[in-house]
């Protein structure tokens, strides 16, 4: 199978990539990036050919491509790649609104293409394993949800309103969403929180609370940030809690960790040892191409989950919950 990349600008770009040489059946045809500098780095390392045109890549043979792109420039590059007929794995979030989010979804379906989006924690172990868990009925009936996602401030596009269209809050609010209604099924219906920038000197969020009440009564709520400082032992945390009729179960997806302790500024490390989720995420969109079945994670997924998001941004401006 052979697959392009479009844009290293977002950091995952690279944990894709080596998921792709892991890949026996895989051949990396080439990256466009229009940030020359980066496209020439990145094709030397990954040992293919950097294309500065979109449509010079997009005409190239290739199945599939993998988007990773600044958050703004998904919808562009979704809509160029699917009227090229290429499959599509994009990161997270989709867009930076509902608009262009179902604009690439139609632009998908119109042209017989996947779009599939990047939420690698559904491929973490413990989270599948809870999943299962509560499928089987172990937990009883869902009650609530208690969920995180806290880690360091990324800078560069990141912190650019324009080019990331939210901070911490749209970046790590997605994640834990889209796992919430992957285990309830449910939809959520109305979103409370409260935004701001707490750690950092930046003009964009840094820190958010959230409250969340889903169609069936269920409420969760979700704490998002980059609070972690730079010499902090890990990147941050990916938590759920699940509180049922019968039992409640934790799961940290980045708890299977040793200690590292060395010489220098940053003397504590914890070196994480358990399943690469990013590999689980690339070769579950690989067996979606090669046996064209329909996304695990779909851009409605996608929608759903940056639509709570947007949602959290509106409440903490109007001061008061909003209804989806």
């Amino acid at each position: 199978m052979k697959i392009g990349m479009m844009s290293f600008a977002h950091m995952h770009a690279y944990s894709y990539a080596d998921s792709l040489m892991k890949l026996g059946n895989i051949e990396l045809v080439g990256i466009f990036d229009d940030d020359v500098t980066r496209g020439k780095e990145v094709a030397n390392k990954y040992q293919t050919t950097h294309y500065e045109s979109q449509d010079a890549f997009l005409a190239i043979d290739m199945d599939a491509v993998i988007i990773c792109s600044e958050n703004v420039r998904h919808k562009e590059m979704v809509l160029n790649a699917a009227n090229a007929g290429k499959h599509i794995l994009c990161e997270k979030p989709i867009a930076t609104n509902l608009a262009d989010a179902q604009d690439m979804i139609d632009v998908c379906e119109e042209n017989g293409v996947i779009l599939q989006i990047a939420f690698p924690v559904r491929f973490s172990a413990p989270i599948k394993r809870l999943k299962e868990l509560i499928d089987q009925g172990e937990l009883g009936d869902i009650i609530a949800f208690r969920t995180t996602n806290r880690g360091q401030n990324p800078g560069g596009w990141f912190i650019e309103k324009d080019q990331s269209g939210g901070g911490a809050v749209l970046d790590h609010t997605v994640h834990m969403v889209d796992i919430m209604r992957w285990y309830l099924g449910k939809e959520i219906t109305e979103v409370g929180a409260i935004v701001d920038s707490y750690f950092h000197e930046v003009d964009i969020d840094d820190a958010g609370l959230l409250t969340l009440e889903f169609e069936n009564g269920v409420i969760a709520s979700h704490d998002a940030s980059w609070s972690r400082f730079s010499e902090y032992p890990t990147w941050g945390d990916v938590t759920i809690e699940v509180v049922g009729t019968k039992q409640t179960v934790k799961v940290d997806a980045f708890k299977e960790h040793f200690r590292l302790f060395t010489s220098g500024q940053k003397s504590l490390s914890n070196v994480f040892y358990g399943n690469d989720m990013d590999f689980g995420l690339i070769q579950d969109f690989v067996n979606c191409v090669e046996k064209r079945r329909g996304p695990s994670i779909t851009g409605y997924d996608g929608l759903k989950a940056l639509e709570v998001a947007l949602a959290a941004y509106e409440s903490s401006e109007r001061k008061a919950k909003v209804k989806l």
